[in-house]
């Protein structure tokens, strides 16, 4: 059964949540979460993340960039074969590229071209022209495979609109699926790269995508954006992994997507918790506590004035529209130095105490006088502090 959290009723932003029809999740942790520095997926790990993605119903896997490496090829060909979702291979706009992807079997090829002046002439070292002769050969070359076809027109956002226009028209003829939006340096924001959303669908009858990175910290907002202003789906990566500062994070995407304008991605939830631990370990970057979502922090509360109405009702200090039983976490109240009488009442209650009112105070005495010099407060810490006020513990058995 899906687990859901209750939708906005009252207040400043009750309203219908109509913005959004439908958002379809495209992810890119195999490939563009690798290009993360310092990073590297085997391929026991791309399997193993690939089938949790799959599990939990991810629209499009991108698999990695099968001209890399045999091994590469290997691991996308594999994922391919093993998953349902629509199974991506990245190509640079090069014939052997475009093949290599072909051959992998992949469901879609991704190809791109640097369409900014600078990227144009300062990276592919090209020009306009060749960019546009290139883009629509590689289009052309997929498209006569039989194969769908995606379309990245690299750095949009510092990309002239006329010769932007030229490009997409270009690659529309040559049979185009859908068209990517890669915000490739991070500079959009969310009002601007709806504006180029709008711009975008006016130049193409392909479906449009929207990749955006995190160098301001405006990739999930801006990702969002894009799919209110029309784009169909958003490329994404679990724990925001990715190139300098990543990317849109799965997790941030989806859950705002389900549970602030209340649209069905489609997507299980409850295996994000998993997933984003998963990633975490075989990519070698750490969650942050307070990472949205999946941060340890994230439904964890020690003030004692939000402990003690979460502890009452959930929703009091919480979003109310997204619950950690919809993510597969669990919600925990915290011992330490901001605690209040009723947290620590909690805990002893869970840890098999009876106490008293007063005996509950002299604990949060004990607790706040600990924490205070950073020390966390551990299970042991607790038993200690109950056995020095007397506290009668009537079973040892602990509480779920």
């Amino acid at each position: 059964m899906r687990v859901r959290g209750n939708g906005f009723f009252q207040g400043t932003l009750a309203h219908n949540n109509d913005e959004i029809d439908d958002a379809r999740i495209f992810d890119t942790t195999l490939r563009d979460g690798e290009q993360t520095p310092r990073t590297s997926f085997d391929y026991d790990d791309k399997r193993e993340i690939a089938a949790l993605l799959d599990g939990m119903g991810v629209h499009v896997i991108e698999a990695g960039f099968p001209a890399n490496s045999e091994a590469e090829f290997e691991a996308v060909r594999d994922v391919a074969e093993a998953t349902d979702a629509t199974t991506c291979g990245l190509a640079r706009v090069v014939e052997s590229d475009v093949e290599a992807a072909i051959d992998a079997d992949v469901d879609m090829v991704h190809v791109f071209a640097s369409t900014s002046d600078i990227q144009i002439e300062d990276s592919m070292h090209a020009t306009r022209e060749e960019v546009l002769d290139r883009s629509v050969a590689a289009v052309e070359q997929v498209a006569d495979a039989g194969v769908e076809v995606m379309y990245s027109p690299m750095d949009v956002t510092r990309t002239d609109p006329d010769y932007l226009a030229e490009v997409l028209e270009a690659v529309d003829s040559a049979g185009l699926d859908w068209v990517n939006l890669p915000d490739t340096v991070g500079i959009a924001t969310p009002s601007r790269f709806a504006d180029l959303v709008r711009y975008v669908r006016e130049h193409t009858d392909a479906r449009v995508d929207v990749h955006c990175h995190d160098d301001f910290g405006m990739a999930t907002a801006n990702a969002v954006e894009g799919i209110v202003a029309g784009a169909e789906q958003a490329q994404v990566s679990v724990n925001g992994i990715g190139e300098r500062a990543g990317n849109a994070a799965l997790e941030e995407v989806v859950m705002a997507i389900e549970s602030l304008y209340g649209v069905d991605t489609g997507i299980d939830t409850t295996g994000i918790a998993e997933l984003s631990h998963v990633v975490a370990e075989k990519s070698g970057v750490p969650i942050p506590d307070n990472k949205p979502v999946v941060g340890k922090n994230a439904f964890s509360h020690e003030s004692g004035i939000h402990a003690a109405g979460v502890i009452e009702n959930a929703e009091t200090f919480e979003p109310g529209v997204m619950t950690p039983e919809m993510i597969g976490a669990e919600r925990s109240i915290v011992l330490g130095k901001h605690t209040g009488t009723n947290a620590v009442r909690q805990h002893l209650e869970e840890a098999g105490y009876e106490p008293t009112d007063d005996e509950v105070v002299a604990v949060t005495k004990r607790v706040k006088e600990h924490a205070a010099g950073k020390r966390r407060v551990t299970t042991e810490d607790l038993h200690e502090f109950a056995a020095d006020v007397g506290v009668e513990r009537v079973s040892t058995e602990v509480r779920a």
